[in-house]
């Protein structure tokens, strides 16, 4: 049996859930919306199910130092049974969400069918490529856990085989490093390499011209960090400066064939490391009405309370949603803290859907943007005050310290922080799952 064969099979089935009088809330995704929301679940009287392609919750903020060897993957994943064991209405399936049939009141998936009373969406966003297919079909990712492994198989490869390369101009392409897009994970992406660049490749491959080694960010606008102030882009200009990164601003990429970067200027790089953190767009589910969806963002349009025009008992929440206010006209920024804000007050208002009260309004409390470009260098935008460097690098490793899911993680990632700085060293440099390229 093909897996289309299989999956069409699979949705002719419900998943194996006890029946229940109470009402069922079904969550499509564990990121921070999903886990916000589900969390705050806990005293209602509802059978809470929550679905996802995964079975751990990925502090996404950090997958950048996954990716360049300063924290392996256990240390910002966490098993979502773990997180919700206290739910005792909770359920999890691990599961690939086909599409939703609002009509029937059923989301179906590659194990089968599940009703709900109440949808939840909080499905986030993915990678955007711009219609781009030769990028898509080349480039490396950083949206999960498995791709910031790949990234760092493939950097560690690639080091590996310039040690052992002759050809000067292929070697340069070994050691290049292109990131496209530079926004925050762009930035902290650059600043790490610049880091491993300066303190640790010296010591590993000592025979090699770390010289040769060179980190180029891109960026269509003017500036770095372009969602913050022109004050911290400015400071994380000029600390991407000291670091060498070496910045191609007002540039687009407009190709990349596995070898060489095309920009539009007509002038060509040759890079085997090319990561793509131009842009995201929303994972948007097949079946709700399309109307709801603002195809340029692909995200579903909601009311102050989270709700999908038209679809009174689905919601979205978090990057998926787009809520218009006026502080807000193009929806609220697809950050962490917007997602888990929507998450809590679901969850109230939920409360109140089933007391027969009226429900509260969303009103995003903006707590700052923040950025780490390396080693004591960070800008961070609070409101009424910005400033930059070894406080704010301070800041920023506190706040997503403390931000991460589990006491062992906070641990672990502590001590790796103290070894590392201490140490100029980034221990997790292993090539476990060698990454293959179809180049």
């Amino acid at each position: 049996m093909n897996g289309k064969s299989f999956l069409i099979l699979a949705l002719n089935y419900f998943m194996n859930l006890p029946e229940t009088t109470r009402k069922r809330v079904v969550i499509i995704g564990a990121g921070f919306a999903g886990i916000s929301l589900a969390k705050k679940l806990r005293r209602l009287p509802v059978q809470v199910v929550v679905i996802d392609k995964h079975n751990y919750h990925t502090f996404q903020p950090l997958l950048y130092q996954v990716s360049t060897g300063g924290l392996e993957p256990d240390s910002i994943a966490y098993p979502i049974r773990k997180i919700l064991n206290r739910l005792h209405n909770f359920y999890f399936r691990l599961a690939t969400v086909a599409k939703i049939d609002p009509e029937f009141k059923e989301v179906h998936t590659d194990i089968g069918k599940i009703s709900y009373d109440y949808l939840v969406i909080a499905t986030g966003t993915k990678t955007n490529y711009f219609g781009n297919t030769e990028i898509q079909e080349n480039a490396m990712s950083m949206k999960s856990v498995p791709q910031a492994l790949n990234i760092r198989s493939l950097m560690l490869q690639n080091f590996e085989l310039a040690d052992n390369c002759q050809d000067l101009e292929e070697r340069k392409a070994l050691l290049n490093f292109c990131i496209i897009g530079a926004g925050p994970t762009g930035v902290e992406l650059a600043g790490a390499f610049a880091e491993l660049k300066k303190h640790v490749f010296p010591k590993d491959y000592r025979h090699l011209n770390i010289d040769e080694m060179e980190i180029h960010l891109f960026e269509g606008a003017d500036v770095v960090l372009p969602p913050m102030s022109a004050k911290a882009s400015a400071k994380a200009r000029k600390f991407l400066e000291a670091f060498g990164v070496r910045l191609h601003l007002n540039t687009i990429v407009k190709g990349y064939d596995g070898d060489l970067v095309k920009m539009d200027s007509g002038e060509e790089i040759r890079t085997r490391n090319f990561i793509w953190t131009a842009g995201v767009t929303g994972a948007a589910v097949e079946g709700v009405n399309s109307d709801a969806l603002i195809k340029r963002v692909n995200r579903y349009k909601v009311d102050r309370y989270n709700q999908i025009v038209g679809r009174p008992n689905i919601f979205a929440i978090g990057d998926i949603a787009y809520m218009e206010t006026e502080a807000y006209p193009k929806g609220h920024p697809q950050m962490a803290q917007p997602a888990i804000q929507q998450g809590e007050l679901l969850a109230m208002n939920l409360n109140s859907l089933l007391k027969g009260l009226s429900m509260k309004p969303f009103l995003y409390r903006n707590k700052g943007n923040m950025a780490t470009i390396g080693r004591n260098k960070a800008v961070v935008d609070l409101p009424g005050i910005e400033f930059g460097g070894f406080f704010a690098w301070f800041i920023w490793m506190f706040i997503h310290l403390m931000s991460l899911v589990g006491f062992r993680n906070r641990v672990v990632v502590f001590f790796n922080w103290v070894y590392n700085y201490i140490n100029y060293d980034k221990a997790a440099r292993l090539i476990v799952r060698p990454f293959k390229t179809s180049i």
